[in-house]
């Protein structure tokens, strides 16, 4: 499978000046939730990370080789980016935190069958895709890949 090309830095790919704040804006935001979700069980990191890493390719060199390069979060990044990897690890949290809102919800928070199914079509389609996902790199080496943007964003 090919990379990912939307992070890519290219000269097309950068916003005028309001819009890129409003991007860097809504990359910190992304960023912000993924720091929550370190603290709080349940709620997801990587996915707000990638997130902030697309919307930082758009507007700032720096902070997406900040995320790309970090030590702890660069590598599921970078995993996801060139691989579509999701490891085992996250996988079975997963699949884990889906069946406790689902067990949650059925017995304790809904009224009537209608919210536990609606749910449960919800999250099978999602945990399938999860799951259908690699677990490894095909050649193991997404937590070795320098950050390396296409074109610079200034000038």
């Amino acid at each position: 499978m090919d990379p990912d090309k939307s992070t890519e830095i290219q000269p097309d790919n950068l916003a005028n000046c309001t819009a890129r704040w409003g991007l860097m804006a809504f990359a910190w935001l992304n960023v912000g939730l993924g720091m929550i979700g370190v603290f709080v069980p349940g709620m997801p990191t990587t996915i707000f990370l990638i997130i902030a890493v697309w919307a930082f390719s758009k507007c700032s060199v720096r902070f997406q080789r900040w995320l790309w390069e970090h030590p702890k979060f660069g590598p599921p990044i970078r995993a996801w980016h060139l691989h579509r990897v999701i490891p085992l690890k996250a996988k079975i949290m997963a699949a884990a935190m889906m069946a406790a809102s689902l067990i949650i919800v059925t017995f304790f928070a809904a009224d009537s069958w209608v919210f536990p199914v609606v749910l449960a079509a919800i999250l099978v389609p999602v945990l399938a895709y999860i799951m259908s996902r690699a677990s490894v790199a095909p050649d193991g080496t997404e937590g070795a890949v320098a950050f390396k943007p296409e074109k610079s964003i200034l000038p």
